[in-house]
């Protein structure tokens, strides 16, 4: 499985694919991140991540794209950023698709590292182990989106042989109803009758 790893910003935009197979090896195919300036305008950053991400999809043609989930912060200014260049993500893959998936920072955290609370500096090192490379990826923003993809590969359903109508384990299909669950707008509850 072929996936695009998104650690969503404004200023940077960690992006990484992963080759991953299903004993959970993996091989780096690409990493790097996205800049933008911030004394330019908001629309044209936005612009230049698309071009960005659009460029990553041609080249990598990748099986799904992990994005990290924006959660809230105390600084207003950097989680819209981060929505936007999240939100940029997810459309240019569903445009093509291609299947997007989120992941919290801790889960992302706890399939890599083994502890949810993990630092960045230890998501770095187990990303360079379980990748095999002779450093930790930098800056943090690229080593994230490793991690995201990582996460996701490892997560994700196997592909169903085709033909098959097996596409998931038990355990996975209680998850993924679970995760539908909690994700449902809730409905408003009848006036009795």
């Amino acid at each position: 499985m072929l996936v695009l790893g998104i650690d969503p910003g404004l200023t940077r935009c960690g992006y990484g694919v992963v080759d991953a197979a299903a004993d959970r090896s993996a091989r780096l195919v690409d990493v790097g991140v996205l800049r933008t300036d911030p004394a330019e305008p908001v629309e044209r950053r936005l612009t230049a991540i698309r071009a960005g991400i659009e460029a990553l999809l041609d080249a990598h043609a990748p099986d799904a794209v992990a994005v990290e989930r924006v959660f809230s912060q105390h600084n207003v200014r950097t989680v819209m950023g981060t929505a936007q260049a999240a939100g940029i993500a997810i459309e240019r893959a569903a445009a093509r698709g291609i299947p997007v998936a989120h992941h919290t920072p801790s889960e992302v955290k706890a399939a890599v590292t083994g502890y949810g609370d993990a630092d960045k500096r230890q998501v770095a090192a187990m990303v360079q182990r379980i990748l095999r490379l002779p450093a930790p990826p930098k800056p943090a923003d690229a080593a994230d989106a490793l991690a995201l993809a990582l996460c996701h590969a490892w997560r994700a359903p196997s592909r169903p042989a085709p033909g098959s109508s097996d596409a998931l384990t038990p355990a996975q299909a209680a998850w993924r109803e679970a995760e539908r669950a909690a994700t449902a707008t809730p409905r408003r509850a009848r006036p009795p009758r």
